[in-house]
């Protein structure tokens, strides 16, 4: 493709001359009087590979003309051609973004030189900027590419999480339901108290899977219908160390398994398995406490009928700096118990729905 070359000079017979010159090797040359009219034909969008300029022109000289030229067309290469033969005004045209500075009286070789290079090097500059969009183009589709597969392997971690639920569900049929509940109202609880959306999901995965130790925990006592002996206590205790080192082993678990780890500790100190007082538990272990008590008052069981979710309110707000963690209380007790209820209405809902698990909705929280 012919190179096309803005020759700017006040003396036409230097710019017959150059246009001859360069005509004669190839290139198409364009003529302009003075750095205004070489500024009007760059504004009317014909592009130009090089611009030669004169440097001392009536009105704008070729150093202005270059500014301009710098600021309005970046990366177009600019030579100034001058019969000043001084150092400083060399320097000063390389420092305001001259590539080559050609010195009058010249002949056809120099000229066609300095050409051939600043050409070649608008040619590369044009080329580089084509290829760093091309790769910010190709990095950004990847990107997103990458994001996509990480949000669809991320949800398909959490329907088998939700199946792992639904497994423990199946085995003691007194608390079906209870971890997509007990995670819906941590999720409730967790945003009302502004938890951040990446902590959000770490909370919710650890309350969802807080009773997956239960799984090792033989039948005889997680289905005794009465009272469990203290020897059985100490086994049924054992779910939260050992829900802790099935959950901890899988990376984008681990966080969510300091919740399984301590879901059963109080404020006070008094829970177990570690007796941990106070900031000492997790936050989210501390929001989850609230949590599963809600679900616990509210939810029937053989021996008795569930609460209402005032009455829960009411026990929570009792044992706040014993078992539950006092600032929490405040925020779940501004929250309006006629949410729960209805939050606890589209859990059951959903609870039938294929494709629809809890973990995977966060949207699904009270409102």
């Amino acid at each position: 493709m012919t190179a096309r070359i803005l020759v700017v000079d006040d003396e036409s017979a230097v710019c017959r001359i150059v246009s001859a010159l360069l005509e004669r090797s190839g290139y198409e040359v364009v003529c302009a009087r003075n750095a205004e009219e070489a500024l009007q034909l760059m504004k009317e969008g014909t592009g130009y590979d090089l611009v030669l300029s004169d440097l001392m022109m009536p009105g704008m000289d070729g150093l202005a003309l270059l500014d301009h030229l710098c600021a309005d067309h970046a990366g177009i290469p600019v030579v100034i051609v001058t019969a000043v033969h001084d150092i400083h005004v060399a320097t000063n045209a390389f420092r305001r973004g001259a590539i080559d500075y050609l010195l009058k009286p010249f002949d056809r070789a120099q000229l066609l030189s300095v050409v051939t290079r600043a050409v070649e090097h608008g040619r590369l500059r044009t080329q580089n900027v084509v290829y760093r969009q091309n790769l910010e183009e190709m990095v950004s589709a990847r990107t997103a590419r990458l994001r996509a597969t990480m949000q669809d392997l991320e949800r398909s971690y959490d329907i088998t999480l939700e199946a792992m639920g639904d497994a423990l569900d199946l085995r003691d049929a007194e608390t079906e339901g209870h971890s997509k509940r007990v995670t819906a109202y941590t999720i409730a609880l967790a945003r009302e108290m502004g938890v951040g959306a990446n902590d959000l999901k770490i909370i919710a995965r650890g309350a969802f899977l807080h009773d997956i130790g239960k799984i090792s925990t033989p039948d005889r006592v997680l289905l005794k219908p009465g009272k469990l002996d203290p020897d059985e206590l100490i086994i049924m205790r054992e779910h939260c160390a050992r829900g802790y080192e099935m959950v901890r082993k899988i990376p984008f678990l681990q966080d969510a398994s300091e919740i399984v780890y301590a879901h059963q500790e109080s404020f006070d100190g008094s829970g177990y398995p570690r007796g941990l007082k106070g900031e000492e538990i997790p936050l989210g272990a501390r929001i989850f406490a609230i949590a599963d008590t809600l679900d616990a008052i509210t939810s029937d069981r053989p021996y008795r009928k569930g609460a209402t979710f005032v009455e829960a309110r009411k026990e929570i707000e009792r044992c706040s700096g014993r078992q539950f963690d006092p600032a929490i209380v405040q925020v779940f007790l501004r929250m309006d118990p006629v949410g729960w209820s209805e939050l606890r209405a589209e859990i059951a809902r959903l609870a039938p729905k294929a494709g629809s698990p809890i973990l995977c909705r966060p949207e699904v929280a009270y409102v």
